[in-house]
């Protein structure tokens, strides 16, 4: 589960907040939660994708305070310690790309370069006066000794000299954007604020010195590396072999290369050896567009998506902090719609399905959302987890209304049936196994009233609301009276 979403309040609980909600979130079925970035931001206020420090973890008093907007390091070792009581693993956010919030101005040579052909300078070489001095003084030389200057970077965005906000790139002996980035925009390697340049050696080393660190600070089972089409997969490459090596093979790594175009994504994890995940940004995109046409068709669903073919390395998932509403890259999912998507990743055999805090838990700011689903995503979570096993058969054979059934395993026997609609009410028939027969199934998110009796040849007709949808089991499973309660 991604554990936070864009709007939580700057009240540096969070990690008190999270700390409480781990049994719960094991109970239905969550192993691992996706922390924000816990490394000091620019302010008290920023989420850490405006990182300052990454060898603060609230334990300086730097930028406004010592806490981060989540809280102290203290919090943070406390949520640690629970998550491994309970058997949870957190996987870091990891912010590489650029560096916020400088302690002082420095001045370096720069040509502006067009915004959309960051390869193409628009001015002669001159001077600036950027936010370019990291000193981190209420660390000190803690942790790490590594002050960050001009020459650490490759890019920025203001020149304190007059106020101009442009993209510059630096330049010096050999210095140029990293070339193995996203050639969106000619090429990809500014996004924002303070660009680091992986090709100077104190910054690869610094930044290696950290995944090191991390590791025995907060004890993480894996990564999410935000950003990584804007900062060298060379270095990224490089990085992930060194952990292996250093702190040992088994992490879980993810990437945020958000694209929706499958061909670039494939590539990418070709590039990085199959070592990587990315999070499936067409099948995002997919829901957004079927939930808002009229008589979508569900049938193509998982066209064009990264979990159709690449579904080891796919992680899937309905809605992020970046994709929320209100959010640069909002991607708006009907309502009546999001129950429908979280089963298509909770209740299926590929991918490694994501849950959005704010579905489960609300949303908050000036724009506030109660918990998606009607409540309903926790028991979805639950219905994976005690029943969502063995082979699966589907039955994508009309526009409006599909469904799947999973017939168990020896040690998972009970299985499932899925059933769902964009339409009026449906029904379907569908195969769960004979093993099955005489069995009587109900719905376990309560929307569908009646019963099922599998019959002899191990079929059932299976029936769904209309714009809603259904997950069928046996009425006498382990686990049953639990649903309802999460």
């Amino acid at each position: 589960m991604q554990a936070f979403e864009w709007y939580v309040p700057a009240d540096q609980r969070h990690w008190q907040r999270l700390r409480d909600a781990l049994a719960g979130l094991k109970a239905t079925g969550v192993d691992n939660i996706w922390i924000p970035p816990g490394c000091k931001a620019s302010s008290q206020q920023g989420n850490g994708y405006d990182i300052y420090d990454l060898y603060d973890l609230g334990e300086f008093d730097q930028k406004g305070g010592v806490s981060t907007k989540w809280g102290s390091k203290a919090d943070l070792l406390q949520l640690v310690e629970k998550a491994e009581e309970v058997g949870i693993g957190l996987i870091w956010d990891a912010v590489l790309n650029q560096k916020a919030g400088a302690d002082r101005t420095e001045a370096c040579q720069v040509v502006e370069v067009d915004p959309n052909d960051r390869t193409r300078s628009i001015t002669d070489p001159y001077s600036i006066d950027g936010w370019l001095g990291f000193d981190f003084l209420g660390r000190g030389d803690h942790y790490s000794s590594q002050k960050y200057h001009w020459y650490h970077f490759t890019g920025t965005d203001y020149n304190n000299a007059n106020g101009k906000s442009a993209v510059y790139r630096i330049l010096g002996d050999g210095k140029y954007w990293s070339t193995s980035v996203s050639r969106e925009k000619g090429n990809y390697d500014y996004l924002m604020f303070a660009d680091l340049d992986y090709a100077h050696p104190e910054v690869e080393s610094d930044v290696k010195n950290w995944g090191e660190w991390i590791y025995s600070q907060a004890k993480i089972s894996g990564i999410r590396f935000d950003a990584i089409k804007h900062y060298s997969e060379t270095f990224l490459n490089d990085l992930v072999d060194h952990l292996d090596a250093v702190v040992g093979p088994g992490w879980f790594l993810v990437g945020e290369f958000w694209e929706d175009s499958l061909g670039d994504m494939t590539d990418y994890i070709q590039r990085m050896r199959h070592k990587f995940s990315l999070f499936d940004a067409p099948l995002v995109y997919n829901f957004s567009q079927i939930s808002r046409t009229e008589n979508g068709d569900l049938r193509t669903i998982f066209n064009d998506t990264l979990v159709k073919y690449e579904p080891v390395n796919a992680v899937t998932l309905v809605m992020n902090h970046d994709t929320q509403p209100y959010q640069a890259l909002e991607a708006p999912i009907e309502p009546f719609f999001k129950p429908l998507a979280y089963a298509l990743i909770l209740l299926r055999y590929d991918g490694y399905p994501c849950l959005f805090y704010g579905d489960v838990y609300g949303i908050k700011g000036d724009h506030p959302f109660p918990p998606s689903c009607g409540g309903k995503v926790p028991d979805l979570c639950l219905a994976r987890k005690l029943y969502a096993y063995g082979e699966q058969r589907d039955y994508f054979d009309y526009a409006q209304c599909i469904g799947w059934t999973r017939l168990g395993t020896w040690d998972r026997p009970f299985g499932l049936a899925c059933i769902m609609s964009n339409a009026g009410p449906n029904e379907k028939w569908m195969y769960i196994g004979e093993q099955h027969k005489g069995e009587i199934w109900t719905d376990v998110l309560g929307w569908e009233q009646g019963e099922v009796v599998i019959n002899q040849d191990g079929w059932g007709l299976f029936t769904c609301p209309g714009v809603s949808m259904a997950v069928w089991v046996n009425k006498e499973a382990d686990g049953r009276g639990k649903f309802g309660k999460l």
